[in-house]
C-alpha cells in the first residue's frame, strides 16, 4: 500500500467518525445559508450566559478567597498567618503553604475577571444588538411610517 492510499484510507476513516453538526466556520457545500447549518443566538441564551458568568464571578468572590478569609486586625488571612507561623518556627512548608495561596489567589482573580468580561461583553452585545435592530427598523420605513416595500430592499441587496 503506498502513502497516498494509506492516507487516503486514514482520511475516509476520520470523516467517518466525525458526528454530524454544526460547523460555525463555514457552509457545506451545496447548502444554503437557510440550512440548519446557520449558527443562531437569541438574546435570550445570551441573557442567560451573562448571568451565569456574573453569579459565578459573585460565588468565587465570597468562597474561594482563601488568602483573605477570617482575617485578622491587619488584614492577614488566617491560611497566610499558618503560613507565617509555620515558617518562624522554621518549617519550610510555611514558605510552601504562602506560595500556593498567592498562586490560588493570582489564579481565582484571573478566572474572575474572564467571567466580568463574558458578562460585560455579552450585556453589550444585547445593548448593540437592539440598537442595530431599531437602526433597521427606521432604515426600513419611508418618511410617513410606511414599511419599504420587498421590490425596493431587493434593489439594495443586488
Amino acid at each position: 500500500m503506498t502513502f497516498n492510499e494509506e492516507w487516503a484510507g486514514l482520511v475516509s476513516a476520520a470523516k467517518e467518525r466525525q458526528p454530524v453538526g454544526t460547523r460555525i466556520n463555514q457552509l457545506e457545500p451545496g447548502t444554503e445559508s437557510g440550512s440548519n447549518h446557520d449558527l443562531v443566538v437569541t438574546q435570550d441564551d445570551l441573557g442567560v450566559v451573562g448571568h451565569e458568568a456574573f453569579r459565578l464571578h459573585n460565588e468565587l468572590q465570597k468562597r474561594a478567597d482563601i488568602a483573605g478569609a477570617n482575617s485578622d486586625k491587619h488584614g492577614t488571612g488566617s491560611t497566610a498567618q499558618a503560613a507565617k507561623e509555620l515558617s518562624d518556627r522554621n518549617l519550610t512548608m510555611g514558605a510552601e503553604l504562602l506560595t500556593t495561596v498567592s498562586v490560588w489567589d493570582s489564579q481565582v482573580r484571573t478566572v474572575r475577571q474572564m467571567c466580568a468580561h463574558i458578562s460585560n461583553h455579552l450585556d453589550y452585545s444585547k445593548k448593540s444588538a437592539a440598537e442595530n435592530d431599531r437602526a433597521i427598523e427606521a432604515a426600513l420605513k419611508h418618511r410617513n411610517g410606511t414599511a419599504v416595500s420587498v421590490s425596493e430592499i431587493s434593489k439594495y441587496v443586488k
